[in-house]
């Protein structure tokens, strides 16, 4: 009997009764497929297929493969009660167990889940009730999601701040009459007499006061650690809640039965108190310090303007952020926040825009000029049309980009995963052996000890469950990614994902794309020059050249456009218009043949340079790109066209080198030219004439895969570039780079987006990534050398329980404030 399930899915892409057609007849060649019914006008495939053969995965690749989608929504929750990493993971594997979900990711540090469904299949109440199901609180990242995601996290450091209040009123008076009676420090009416020995027994409830006072700290102060450990077992799973109950009970419940006089002995209620009180005041620190890891996507979300001056039918009016619409006209005073991105429409001004591209300079913006929300007006009146409006604007990409950075995982993160996945269950094997070594092979205790075999066995174990901690492994790498990705952030460095800013700092080679990179990219004419052996004039050369080049988009073309547009020449429309890819372009120009492009083009056709050779090494030599232009197959004359270099450009080379770094400069330029540009900025090593198809091959060679047909040692490649011509590059090497602005982030392809054109933040962006992944390293070294270290010497017996609580309570506040010391280095 073949168990049928029926789900609906939406589909996308479809605009015809074909694409209906299509989508279902693609679904019906599944095996165990039963019926697939597609409906366009609600744009949803209904389908009942068997579950034993097929998977929701398998039908949404095919409809994938049919060539349309399947629409997916995000739901972003901010998650509560999570105790480790161990816990992360746990709800990490009970989202994705639900049906209609995709993906799952679930950040500890963060205490964010961010799912991937399928609307109709899932919602995310349904979402929130699995959550609640695996022992969690969720609360949804909606609109407001600054304001919710800090009252959440208010409302959890008072309760943890509230709970300690509470465990150190009980514990501190119970940890000092426990020591006070073994000290014989107590006023007289606490004693009964004095023993044969010398010492001073308590009165018979004593031990009572102490259960007393200890009994709130165990089951109202540390109920939370019951539940937790309750509701891991339950799924099959163990994690720091386990080892802490284990610990602290151990040690509170061995004293209940020499309180109820059934046994003689010492009683550990100060023991089991210290632990959780102890503990509970590292999660209250590691809770306030995990809530500045984030301060930088606070800063940012800060910078968002509240409201907006809105002209609507001829009326100004003053209104929220949240109600500008795309196309709205909106007025900006002086000293004034631009609320939303745009384009300037009226006046002129200078614009700070430090915040997001960390230039310090302002930006002069005239009309039609791009403006970035969230920058600062400095000087003018403006006049600007809204074109991106909320999570459109370029500040919400960047949260989001530094969001979906910090909630990535490292690859250097994989290691404490692994470890952190079976660390509890070999802790709880290690303190079964201490109590089994202690209690059967332990060396004779003294006539006159005052604890037995068993006490003795039972504090070594409860020392090496309480010593023992996860939570630091756990933390170790997201906190340090959070505030390299943050502070990033504030620098105008964007990191994509967390295994971008690992790999930076690893970089060996870094590749400068030229054009717009090393350069500013607008290239102007500097040179003319005619063939003497045939009667045209310069102008004229200009003009049917520039004829041709009103056809192309290349920055080359457009000098040569924009030179001949400023000395007012006639400019004709040309007929049949080619482009050929790193050679030139062709077309006819009032019935004459005229051809603008480089060497390699004259010589595929053939076309002699007529005694222009020597006037083309000339200007080569000087750092300048000879265009050549012939005219019905005679070589006329060349245009020189020159591309000054950015001012901060030999600097951030000279600072690359500093670091050890080899640099290489790539372009379509000839070898001369290159060579020219690469001795002004100090590049080590040039690759030119490459054309722009071959500009990833040549990043191939240089990481080592490619040479002589032999693997060779393999160099980390960084490639930057504008992230337009040379995404295949920047996807080839190890880090791609691409240098932008504000408003094009969101698009770059590469993994690591530079926001200025400076090209100094390439150096800052591998600085801060070696000092990342150092920091990684110190806590990772930390958190496996604390329990490497303190884990056998609380099993041979050198650790007290409560010593024990101390170090494990601040080795986690420990790892968190090492990552917060990233934000006051200088990069």
């Amino acid at each position: 009997m073949t168990d049928t399930k029926q789900l609906t899915l939406p589909i996308t892409g479809m605009t015809c009764a074909n694409c209906v057609a299509t989508v279902e007849r693609n679904l019906k060649k599944l095996d165990g497929m039963q019926s697939a019914v597609v409906n366009l006008s609600s744009e949803r495939a209904t389908v009942d297929f068997d579950s034993a053969k097929l998977g929701l995965t398998d039908v949404i690749a095919r409809v994938n493969r049919a060539g349309y989608g399947v629409a997916t929504g995000e739901a972003d929750l901010i998650i509560k009660r999570l105790s480790d990493d161990n816990d992360a993971r746990r709800l990490e594997k009970a989202l994705a167990k639900l049906e209609g979900v995709l993906e799952a990711q679930v950040t500890f540090t963060t205490e964010k889940a961010r799912v991937k469904y399928i609307p109709t299949i899932v919602t995310q109440a349904e979402l929130r009730r699995a959550v609640a199901a695996a022992g969690f609180e969720a609360m949804e990242l909606g609109g407001e999601a600054e304001d919710a995601e800090a009252m959440a996290r208010e409302h959890e450091i008072n309760e943890q701040r509230r709970l300690l209040i509470i465990g150190l009123i009980f514990t501190v008076p119970l940890f000092l009459l426990s020591m006070g009676k073994d000290f014989g420090l107590l006023p007289d009416f606490f004693y009964t007499g004095t023993t044969m020995e010398g010492m001073r027994d308590a009165q018979p409830w004593f031990g009572w006061l102490m259960l007393a006072l200890a009994l709130p700290v165990q089951f109202y102060v540390g109920w939370q650690y019951y539940v937790g450990a309750f509701k891991a077992l339950r799924n099959k799973s163990a994690n720091m809640d386990v080892l802490i109950v284990m610990g602290s009970s151990a040690a509170f419940f061995y004293s209940l039965p020499i309180t109820f006089g059934l046994l003689m002995g010492h009683v550990y209620y100060e023991t089991a108190a210290v632990i959780i009180t102890l503990i509970k005041l590292g999660k209250f620190l590691e809770a306030r310090a995990k809530g500045r890891t984030s301060e930088a996507i606070k800063k940012l979300m800060g910078l968002r303007a509240k409201t907006a001056r809105v002209i609507r039918d001829g009326v100004e009016a003053e209104v929220s952020i949240d109600d500008v619409r795309v196309g709205d006209m909106i007025l900006v005073k002086p000293g004034e926040k631009i609320p939303v991105d745009g384009v300037v429409i009226e006046g002129r001004s200078a614009i700070d825009e430090s915040m997001l591209t960390g230039e310090s300079l302002p930006v002069e913006k005239k009309p039609g000029d791009p403006i970035i929300g969230a920058t600062l007006n400095k000087l003018g009146l403006l006049k600007f049309e809204a074109t991106k409006v909320g999570r459109e604007t370029a500040l919400a990409q960047i949260i989001k980009l530094v969001e979906d950075a910090q909630g990535s995982k490292a690859p250097i993160q994989k290691l404490a995963d692994q470890v952190s996945a079976i660390f509890v269950p070999i802790v709880i094997s290690i303190a079964a052996l201490t109590f089994a070594g202690w209690y059967f092979f332990g060396p004779t205790l003294p006539i006159n000890s005052d604890i037995d075999n068993f006490t003795r066995a039972l504090i070594y174990m409860v020392a090496v469950l309480v010593i023992a901690c996860p939570c630091a492994m756990g933390l170790a790498t997201p906190t340090a990614v959070m505030v390299g990705t943050g502070k990033g952030a504030e620098m105008g460095v964007l990191f994509r994902n967390s295994e971008a800013l690992e790999r930076a700092g690893k970089v060996s080679v870094v590749v400068l794309d030229k054009t717009g990179t090393i350069t500013k990219g607008q290239p102007a004419v500097t040179d003319i020059i005619t063939n003497p052996q045939i009667q045209i004039t310069s102008d004229e050369l200009l003009r049917l050249a520039a004829s041709v080049e009103r056809g192309s988009e290349h920055p080359l073309g457009e000098s040569i456009w924009a030179e001949a547009t400023t000395r007012g020449l006639n400019l004709v429309e040309p007929t049949g218009f080619k482009a050929e890819a790193g050679h030139g372009v062709q077309a006819e120009v009032d019935g004459r043949s005229v051809i603008v492009g480089n060497m390699r083009m004259f010589e595929a056709r053939g076309i002699q340079l007529g005694g222009l050779e020597s006037e083309v090494s000339r200007l080569q030599s000087e750092a300048k790109t000879a265009m050549l232009v012939a005219v019905d197959h005679v070589a006329a004359g060349i245009i020189a066209v020159a591309d000054t270099i950015k001012d901060s450009s030999k600097d951030a080379i000279a600072e690359l080198h500093k670091m050890g770094l080899k640099v290489a400069m790539i372009t379509g330029d000839n070898q001369k030219t290159a060579d020219a540009i690469a001795k002004q900025v100090g590049i080590d090593m040039v690759l030119a004439e490459v054309l722009p198809e071959g500009k990833s091959l040549e990043v191939k060679k240089l990481q080592g895969q490619i040479e002589n047909g032999e693997p060779q040692i393999k160099n980390i490649v960084a490639m930057v570039g504008d992230g337009v011509n040379d995404a295949p590059a920047l996807a080839q090497a190890d880090v791609g780079l691409a240098i932008g602005t504000g408003t094009d982030v969101a698009m770059a392809a590469a993994p690591v987006t530079l926001m200025s054109g400076d090209l100094r933040g390439v150096a800052r962006a591998i600085n801060l990534s070696r000092k990342t992944l150092s920091t990684i390293k110190q806590n990772l070294f930390w958190a496996f050398i604390y329990n490497v270290v303190l884990i056998p010497a609380a099993a041979l017996g050198y650790l007290n329980p409560m010593l024990a609580a101390g170090a494990m309570a601040f080795s986690s506040v420990f790892v968190v404030s090492n990552s917060l010391r990233l934000r006051g280095q200088k990069i």
